[in-house]
């Protein structure tokens, strides 16, 4: 491969209909929300993920908002949400008044600590928020049955997960809601577009709703009512039918889709994985009672400057891998909203130290061979972490 080419760090996927389905959306002259394709792929949901009702949001970051009103999230009610996520995971609360309770995340999966949770409820705790980091499931277990004694929300954050699953199930159906993304870096995308899964019964009807502007337009529709009117606060989270259109080639495709970045990750790990244990670099963690998504593929570097080297060594390479998220507790809105630097340490860790390689399908088993290549050619200076302890990390 010629090493002047330049290998981005992502790339929408299109692999099914994509463009049939767009130009029959707008033919079928219902390109609005709740058309012929939003309705398939509502249906593709409930029949896959057994789950109660799915409805289709603009972004993930609206599904969350969505599920926030529908929790009734009140000024002054705390949500407890890993410091390491992005900001749509907090906003969506903040947004209705809502304290933000950070917690640290664990070291190995990079999710919610599930061992820090109870020490961080109190009586005005309302939901608890984890997100499956990179498609790897949180301790579910340990999670629901903390929702379930102190009588809280659990809302999955599953942005990057669809399609994973914990012990047997999938991710985003054991929460009382599950909050999805197809945002172009995801695996299944539309461009823009999100889901949510409610898997809970008594928040179908209000779910409707509310994603109906706070109407019961759907009902009327479905001929229950005789008329519709403004019935509940609301907002407009539909998505264009010409965006669920988009997104049904790519569910029809998706068992390709997820097979190739099965292959790609499990080139990265069998490729870097001597090299990466032999310089003390953290890999991916996968518990064994758990089924990944394959979103991503990162790597551990033992400190910031060693980072920052290995960044500008690929981007010398025309090779283009990023840093992720930067603690939230320590960002300057979250030390706005009772954040302290030292907190959550992992966390502050993982800001200094992740960083992700490139990944989409697209990628060429050539291109892999040239990034895996150009990995183990990087030397890292001296540091002050021992390679056994950046591993560990």
């Amino acid at each position: 491969m010629e090493k002047q080419r330049s290998i981005t760090f992502n790339q929408p996927c299109l692999v099914g209909k994509e463009l049939v389905y767009i130009a029959d959306a707008i033919k079928k002259q219902h390109a609005s929300g709740d058309g012929y394709y939003t309705k398939a792929c509502h249906g593709f949901f409930e029949e896959q993920f057994s789950v109660k009702k799915a409805l289709l949001t603009t972004s993930c970051t609206h599904a969350l908002e969505l599920a926030a009103i529908l929790c009734d999230i009140e000024p002054g009610d705390e949500v407890i949400v890993p410091s390491f996520t992005f900001t749509s995971t907090v906003n969506a609360f903040v947004l209705r008044g809502a304290i933000p309770i950070f917690c640290d995340v664990r070291a190995d999966t990079k999710n919610i600590d599930e061992t820090l949770v109870p020490q961080l409820i109190t009586r005005r705790t309302k939901a608890i928020v984890p997100v499956h980091y990179a498609g790897v499931a949180c301790e579910m277990d340990s999670l629901l049955q903390l929702a379930k004694a102190h009588g809280l929300f659990l809302i999955e954050d599953n942005a990057q997960g669809i399609f994973g699953n914990y012990r047997g199930q999938k991710l985003g159906t054991f929460g009382d809601f599950g909050a999805l993304s197809f945002h172009e870096t995801k695996n299944i995308n539309c461009g823009e577009g999100g889901a949510l899964f409610i898997n809970n019964p008594n928040f179908v009807q209000r779910a409707e709703i509310i994603r109906e502007k706070g109407t019961n337009r759907s009902q009327f529709f479905r001929g229950e009512v005789d008329k519709y009117g403004w019935v509940d606060v609301g907002s407009s989270f539909l998505p264009s039918d010409i965006l669920a259109a988009y997104l049904w080639a790519q569910l029809e495709a998706s068992t390709e889709i997820n097979n190739k970045r099965k292959q790609i990750w499990e080139t990265y790990y069998g490729e870097l994985r001597n090299w990466a244990v032999r310089l003390g670099i953290g890999l991916p963690f996968v518990p064994e009672y758990v089924e990944q998504s394959y979103h991503m593929f990162y790597l551990v570097m033992p400190d910031l400057a060693s980072r920052t080297d290995f960044i500008k060594h690929l981007n010398k390479r025309n090779i283009k891998a990023v840093f992720h998220y930067q603690a939230l507790h320590n960002s300057p809105m979250g030390l706005k909203l009772g954040g302290k630097p030292g907190q959550c340490p992992i966390s502050e860790k993982m800001s200094d130290q992740l960083v992700r390689l490139p990944f989409y399908n697209g990628l060429t088993e050539l291109e892999l061979e040239y990034i895996c290549d150009s990995i183990k050619q990087f030397k890292m200076r001296e540091c002050s972490t021992s390679p056994k302890g950046a591993l560990a990390a």
